[in-house]
């Protein structure tokens, strides 16, 4: 599966795999992150149910706070 993750291309060995999956094979260990996938934003709670196939654009972003 070749996908296209925070801008660029990468490929995976499988033909889909959930987001969550995807942060676990990346090693993201953000506390805090956003997540959309083809342009629309997936919930933390639908990360293990959310499907990305060959071809989609998956953006994972670090949320940082400040003040």
């Amino acid at each position: 599966m070749k996908i296209i993750l925070n801008n660029k291309p990468v490929t995976f060995d499988t033909e889909q795999l959930t987001i969550n999956q995807i942060i676990e094979q990346m090693n993201f260990s953000y506390s805090f992150f956003v997540t959309k996938l083809n342009g629309e934003l997936i919930r933390k709670e639908k990360r293990d149910s959310t499907y990305v196939k060959n071809g989609d654009n998956l953006l994972i972003l670090n949320q940082i706070s400040g003040g």
